[in-house]
């Protein structure tokens, strides 16, 4: 049921300031945490992997530091009750009774950090996502009048808190939308454009950057039967992460011994980021390098290269967020999308001189992937046009993330979030 703002005139005014008020106070505590988060993480995740790469036996004992941190803290602080990511946020949203409580906040927080800083092959988006929607959930029980409006100032939170992550306002707004109500009314369109209007603000006072610095010089019609079969190609691999996600938590649940899941999981890990450091962490130094250098030619050594990380990368997300990690499929769908996308590109002009742009199918490839991932195409788009602060290849964008949310569905129509949703009935 839609809900809509059905007041009496006198009382329309006072409601109106309100829920402006409100919506300004969520975004700007749930700004500050996402730019908290975001900062942090990629600042010491850059040092921990450096010290990696010169002594590799940090990729082993790094992840069993972190998740052993994550499991004291979530035994002792956080009621030893697991984080289930966007899940909870629905079950909160779709039941009246349910509510987020307030040690969500530095439960994601604290154990989003930890897991990608460490090793964790996830990203921070889930974490500012819940942590975001709890800042909404608290705010909304302090009164009879603003419980009225749970969805939408859920729904405020988390838009601030992916409007900052990727700097992308419209990105905040649809995802909201799109993934968690699913609906659009009157008081949702204020609370979260007020919301967003706030993280822009903050996003501008601190000048936060673009995550990728990248130069689109335009696209060719020619390449549109070329994207058409990159938008199947991510919606296959979609699934793949999907279902590497659904077996190895099942997998993990079986094991009954938290040192035997973290010693596991961590030789996984170890051997992976090992094979492949672009692995580590969320994997975004692994997409900033192919930007840099996109051009290669289709050899055996590269094309080893971006196989592991296509194979692997929905292994070792998996095996992160089943042995206790903290973390969805965001930053994974990103990185497999871009690598897919330069794979796919490499090929073609190296098999048939197609004479494609490689940066082009690399950013259609994030947005391909990720649009599969969680079956939501705009947000997808809006997204990384954001990350690259350029909408040149808008056109192909639409067309591609359309291509793979319904490929993905075809082949296997629930995403993580659905299909743990369904489990639980």
């Amino acid at each position: 049921m839609i809900l809509s703002l059905k007041l009496k005139p006198r009382n329309k005014r006072s409601t109106l300031l309100a829920l402006i008020l409100v919506s300004t106070l969520i975004g700007s505590v749930a700004s500050f945490l996402a730019l908290l988060l975001k900062n942090s993480t990629e600042f010491f995740e850059e040092i921990l992997l450096l010290k990696a790469t010169k002594f590799n036996a940090y990729y082993f004992l790094f992840p069993i530091v972190g998740l052993t941190i994550i499991s004291v803290l979530r035994t002792f602080m956080f009621k030893n009750k697991e984080n289930k990511g966007i899940k909870e946020v629905l079950e909160s949203t779709q039941t009246a009774s349910k509510n987020l409580p307030l040690y969500k906040i530095p439960s994601h927080f604290i154990n989003g950090f930890l897991t990608v800083i460490f090793g964790g092959s996830t990203g921070i988006e889930v974490a500012t996502v819940v942590a975001s929607a709890t800042i909404g959930s608290q705010l909304q029980q302090k009164s009879v009048f603003f419980r009225k409006y749970k969805i939408e100032l859920i729904c405020a939170g988390i838009a601030a808190g992916v409007t900052v992550l990727f700097c992308s306002p419209m990105a905040g707004i649809l995802f909201s939308t799109e993934v968690i109500s699913r609906k659009v009314n009157k008081v949702l369109l204020l609370t979260n454009g007020i919301a967003v209007a706030v993280a822009s603000m903050i996003l501008y006072l601190v000048k936060e950057p673009p995550m990728f610095a990248i130069e689109i010089k335009g696209w060719h019609w020619y390449a549109i039967p070329y994207f058409i079969i990159l938008g199947i190609l991510a919606g296959i691999n979609s699934v793949f992460l999907t279902k590497n996600v659904l077996f190895f938590k099942a997998l993990f649940l079986t094991m009954e011994k938290k040192h035997t899941k973290i010693l596991l999981a961590a030789l996984i890990l170890g051997s992976a980021f090992f094979l492949f450091p672009n692995l580590y962490g969320d994997g975004y130094h692994g997409i900033k390098e192919v930007i840099t250098n996109p051009k290669d030619n289709f050899t055996v050594a590269f094309f080893i290269a971006i196989l592991g990380v296509l194979l692997l990368k929905p292994i070792v997300t998996a095996v992160t967020l089943g042995a206790g990690g903290d973390g969805g499929v965001f930053a994974p769908s990103l990185v497999i999308g871009a690598f897919l996308g330069f794979f796919v590109a490499t090929f073609l002009n190296t098999v048939f001189d197609a004479k494609v742009i490689p940066i082009n199918f690399i950013i259609i490839g994030m947005a391909a992937l990720l649009s599969a991932s969680i079956h939501a195409p705009f947000t997808a788009l809006f997204l990384v046009c954001s990350l690259i602060n350029d909408y040149s290849l808008f056109f192909p964008l639409v067309l591609v993330c359309l291509i793979s949310k319904y490929t993905a569905k075809q082949i296997y129509p629930d995403t993580v979030y659905s299909y743990t949703l369904k489990l639980d009935k």
